[in-house]
This record gives C-alpha cells, structure tokens and sequence, in this order.
C-alpha cells in the first residue's frame, strides 16, 4: 500500500463573530485541508491552520510548502511509516510544524481507516469518555465579557476561558468582572497571549488578580523569553501555562530544565502532529507536568485529531476543543453537547468530510501525484 496523491485545498471559514486576541483580530479562519489517496482506495484528511504569530507560517507559505515539498515526499510512502515521514519532512524542511501537521493528521486519518480504528486506539486507546470544553471569550470591554459568561454559565458551561493582554488595567477590570458575573464555583483560565510582554507588567497583573481563584495563566510573557517565564512563575502563586513558548521536545526539554512551567499546551500545528505530540504528553508525564491539548481555532478535522489525543491520555487533563462552535459553516461536524465533547467510534477521526461544502469553499487547490 502507499499513498498515490496528495489534495491541497485553501480555504477560509466564516467565524460566527470575530475572534480577538492580544496580537490579531480574526474576521475569518484561514486554513489548509490536505487530502491523502491510496493506491487501495483509502482516503485521508488532514489539516494545517497556520499562525504567523506562533508558527511563524502564513496561510500562503503552508499552501506552498504542502504543494511543492511536502506533498511529493510523501508519495510512494505507506501511511502508518509515521516515524519515517516524519524523518523525511524534517530532514527536507526545518520548521513548518503547521504543515507537516496536515500530512500527519491526514496520515493517522488513514491509519484509523485501513485497520478499522479510531484513532485514539492508535494513540493509547480510551481513557476519558468524553471531553468537558470551556467557553472561549475574546477580547472585549469587560461588561461585555462579564455579560458573555454568564450567559455561557446559563447555558451549562463550567469553565470560561478569558482572552487579555491588550492593556494590563483593563485586564485586570476583565478577569474582575468575569469572576463577579459567573460566582465563586464557576472555573476560569486566563490567556495574555503574550500580551503583558515583560514579567513587570505580568506580575502588576497576577497580583492584582491573584483573589479571583483562577485556575491558571497562560503565556503571560513573550514567546520565546522562557527565562521570564521561569520567574514570574516564582513570584506569584498562580500557575503557570506555557502555549507559544513551547513548539516541540527541545522547546520542553528548556520548560523542564528552567522550571518555567507548571502545565503545557499543546496543539497539533505547534509541534506537528499527533505522532510529535506524543513526545511532548510523555516528556511532561516525566516531569509531573499536566497537559493541555489546544487549538488555532481549526475545523472539524484537526479539531477531531486533537479531540482524539486528548480522550486517550491520562496526563490530558484539559482541552480547547472547540473551534467547530465558532464558524457558521464547517467542512464537517462533530457531536458536541453543551460543554461536553462526545467521539465517535468509526474508524479514523470519524469525520465525514462534506466534499461538496468543501469544494465550494476552495480558494485555491492542487493535486500532487505521480502522473
């Protein structure tokens, strides 16, 4: 068996209201779809969403990397030499892990279909029933945001995720009135995404929001300022989540070595894949960290992939799983229920790619193959 082609198709999603951040405002989802044939008639999907601002990848440079380097290495290959591809990508390409996460996703897709799996019995098998998602609020004046959460709170969410870092006392009035609006049992995570930039303005921060019983802080310094990380983690009592600040094991061996870090995120386009993702779930394991499995807001598929690693692995102990929840129009569907996300048991990711929305949301395609 071996993969005979290899479909790139550019898409963008239509989100159901902008989705802001500390460093973008997004007005739609820009995406890659990757599509792996076999010469027995298997087909697999894939994913890679792109983020200039963590993977360093634009929408444009994925789609030409997956056309014109990625998707010819794989050719001939058989699906389930994941380790192999993978030698092969990062052997041809340094970087790019949003890109070799649409071969790697398309990859286990197919896995999943030829042995009759679900995927997460190719990853450890099932550990979690199904997955408790939080609520995700963007960036807004904090009435708003306070207004937001309860409402998400009424409809039978038990975890609000706050988006700040735009200006530090406006976050702290953010994290305050979010709390206020939600009560005492309600859990919150609160994501700067680099925003504070430097651990002066994160510790003002974390100690004027240190009474809101937050369940953590996520990247509350730059990226790559691992040494930051490292003591502002000392000086407060919250603790403290590594996102753009960890892409793969070298990344967290540096986390580990600093003691930058009481929890990771992780997400399939940071470090490339299922297959390197579970380097990343067993070094932390290692270290007695918890895991987080993330996302760049991505479509029924990579969330599925994401979704499938987070349901097989004990040291998962939350997850973001919710980009589908936030477009009006989806290539796919998954089974969500409130707050609860639910897998199926088909083979593979278990999406049903809808072909016809798919193609006519394509911006721009490309099939690699031999002819």
């Amino acid at each position: 068996m071996k993969i005979i082609s290899v479909s790139v198709m550019a898409i963008q999603l239509p989100l159901r209201r902008p989705f802001i951040v500390a460093y973008e405002t997004y007005e739609t989802m820009p995406m890659i779809i990757v599509k792996l044939q076999t010469d027995t008639g298997y087909i697999g999907y894939g994913e890679a969403t792109p983020d200039q601002h963590v993977t360093g990848e634009t929408w444009e440079s994925t789609y030409a990397v997956l056309t014109k380097v990625l998707g010819p290495l794989v050719l001939d290959e058989h699906p389930f030499n994941i380790e192999r591809i993978h030698a092969r990508m990062d052997d041809a390409l340094y970087g790019c892990p949003a890109a070799k996460a649409g071969i790697d996703i398309a990859c286990y897709d197919l896995m999943g279909k030829i042995s009759g799996q679900p995927v997460y019995h190719l990853l450890g098998g099932l550990y979690h029933d199904s997955l408790t998602i939080p609520y995700v609020l963007s960036i807004k004046e904090p009435e708003a945001m306070a207004q937001e959460a309860a409402d998400a709170v009424a409809n039978g969410y038990g975890c609000i995720k706050i988006k700040v870092g735009l200006h530090r006392d406006t976050d702290i009035e953010r994290v305050h009135a979010v709390r206020k609006a939600v009560g005492k049992s309600v859990q919150i995570r609160v994501d700067a995404n680099q925003g504070w930039q430097n651990r002066t303005d994160t510790l003002y921060v974390l100690q004027r929001i240190e009474d809101c019983n937050i369940d953590w802080i996520e990247q509350p310094v730059v990226a790559d300022d691992l040494v930051a990380l490292a003591d502002v983690r000392r000086q407060t009592t919250l603790p403290i989540m590594v996102d753009e600040g960890l892409h793969d094991v070298r990344d967290m061996r540096e986390v580990i070595a600093l003691g930058a870090a009481d929890r990771i995120n992780i997400k399939l386009m940071k470090c490339g894949g299922l297959y390197p993702a579970l380097k990343l779930v067993s070094q932390a394991e290692m270290a007695r960290m918890e895991c987080q499995v993330g996302s760049m807001v991505e479509s029924s598929v990579a969330t599925a992939a994401g979704a499938h690693l987070s349901i097989a692995k004990k040291n998962i102990t939350s997850n973001e799983m919710v980009g589908p929840l936030m477009f009006t129009q989806d290539i796919g569907a998954l089974n969500y229920e409130g707050s609860r996300l639910h897998l199926s048991d088909k083979p593979g990711l278990g999406i049903e790619v809808d072909e016809r929305m798919l193609a006519e949301m394509v911006c721009i395609s490309e099939t690699v193959d031999r002819k």
